[in-house]
């Protein structure tokens, strides 16, 4: 292990960064010509009074009827002073609703970018309460998109009902976030649902974008007839797969080791003229065998993509470094991460996840760390799967201590807790045989509305069959089924909608 630490420490080490040099830099103003301020000098307008006000004033005697309400008795300053606090009044009551109306939406748009669908649901119920409210197609979007991706497809329909009610006219858009929205839940049958809802609407058919997302969902679950079937039904619609519906079938036959017809799609690319291999088709075929392990194809295609006339990026030069750290290849990782500093090449939080990762999966929990802590010298935001690494880390360097303080970190950087996270957490209470502990950390998942899958019921099954609590295992067997039957009984109105 020493010859990983000196290969590995030339890259990822962190050296001293002198605070002075950091402040001096840290002006945006000099760096980047956008945050100029440009000031107007702004003159006030020539008073007409000022140069008559030597001028006798006119008195002037108002006929009856002429002026209501104010008697020629009335002093000048009560005839001023009364519609200036009138005005006033009027004035404070608009400006507290724009703070209201500001100070909600804000709060909205910021659950949204934390991605807290539950506290974002709560905010926007407030908001239509007000009377100020109006439905935007933009607020949805960002809501059904959030729930979409926090696997609450059924809420996410809710929502698009209720948008429905409130008299805004669905769009394709929306009907497709709400159709990638299951597909994230893997959800084929209600997905499909959604697409023939939307050929029965003139003003709403799918498009490329929708295709793309249902034949993604298929791929996944290696239901390639379906994929048929949707390219079948794409061309008698005279819908053109893109190059991202091309990447998409290219990395489920090569997840499905279905290599032959890999390279026949991709053949089909290099041939159209409407339909080119990009840098994504490059990251999509190398990490198809980075991620089986088979270094030396995925270094092949590597090679033969370049020759394509196709440079590689950020993410491919990521793809190549979580390759190489699972293969334990840890100077060849080194080797990239130099080579992306020296062609100028930012390392991102996906770049150090991955060395993180690395090092996790063998319990390195000092080199581990060494990289966090630069990931955090060089102001690089950590996600969601920088924790879990580090959770599954320590798990597996048998340090339980610092998995509590990973957890309490995460809470303080306000990291989304998702069903990954848990799950990571879950596990590491299984090794480390704490069981009321797992219990416990189940039990506030749950209580955050997060939902266990099927890797959350395997976790606390197999750390229960370890101590022999085949009460409990039964207890748990019969949960997990009663959250399908739940899931099936929800869609079923839906199913009855669609039909």
């Amino acid at each position: 292990m020493a010859s990983v630490s000196l290969s590995f420490s030339s890259s990822v080490v962190p050296s001293p960064i002198p605070q002075e040099k950091c402040k001096k830099t840290h002006n945006p103003t000099s760096q980047n010509p956008i945050f100029r301020v440009t000031r107007f000098a702004i003159s006030p307008a020539p008073s007409k009074t000022a140069s008559n006000s030597s001028s006798p004033v006119k008195k002037r005697h108002w006929k009856q009827g002429e002026f209501p309400g104010i008697s020629e008795t009335s002093s000048p300053s009560s005839r001023r002073r009364t519609p200036l606090k009138i005005l006033k009044k009027k004035l404070d009551k608009k400006n507290n609703a724009k703070a209201w109306v500001n100070t909600v939406t804000e709060a909205l748009s910021e659950r949204i970018d934390k991605k807290q669908w539950l506290q974002a649901l709560e905010v926007f119920d407030m908001l239509k309460e007000q009377s100020f409210y109006q439905p935007k197609e933009g607020t949805y979007m960002k809501l059904i998109v959030l729930l979409g991706k926090s696997g609450q497809p059924h809420r996410a329909h809710q929502l698009f009902t209720t948008m429905i009610q409130e008299g805004l006219d669905p769009t394709p858009e929306l009907y497709t976030a709400l159709l990638a929205a299951y597909c994230r839940s893997k959800l084929i049958d209600e997905a499909f649902s959604i697409l023939n809802e939307m050929k029965e609407l003139p003003l709403c058919q799918p498009d490329v974008f929708t295709y793309s997302t249902l034949i993604k969902v298929c791929v996944d679950a290696f239901k390639f007839d379906l994929v048929e079937l949707l390219y079948d039904e794409m061309t008698e619609r005279s819908i053109m797969p893109n190059t991202v519906t091309q990447n998409i079938v290219l990395s489920g036959y090569g997840k499905a080791g279905k290599f032959d017809q890999m390279e026949k799609v991709l053949s089909s690319m290099l041939e159209s003229a409407t339909c080119k291999p990009d840098v994504w088709t490059m990251n999509t075929i190398i990490s198809v065998f980075g991620n089986m392990g088979q270094v030396d194809m995925m270094e092949k295609w590597y090679e033969k993509f370049r020759n394509f006339g196709i440079e590689p990026e950020t993410r491919t030069f990521n793809i190549l470094i979580g390759a190489y750290g699972k293969r334990r290849l840890y100077d060849k990782m080194s080797s990239v991460m130099e080579y992306m500093r020296r062609l100028q090449f930012p390392w991102t939080t996906s770049t150090y996840n991955n060395v993180i990762e690395a090092f996790a999966d063998v319990g390195d929990a000092k080199h581990m760390e060494w990289t966090f802590d630069q990931m955090r010298a060089e102001g690089m935001k950590a996600d969601t799967k920088t924790f879990c690494c580090l959770i599954n880390g320590y798990a597996n360097a048998g340090l339980f201590h610092k998995v509590i303080s990973s957890v309490r970190l995460a809470e303080k950087y306000e990291i989304p807790e998702n069903t990954t996270f848990f799950n990571a957490v879950l596990s590491a209470c299984g090794k480390a045989e704490d069981l009321m502990e797992m219990e416990r950390v189940f039990k506030r998942m749950k209580d955050k509305q997060c939902q266990p899958d099927d890797t959350t019921y395997l976790i606390m099954i197999e750390a229960y069959k370890k101590e022999g609590m085949n009460d409990k295992i039964y207890f748990l067997e019969q949960e997990r089924q009663m959250v399908m039957t739940d899931d099936e009984k929800v869609s079923e109105p839906e199913d009855e909608m669609f039909s």
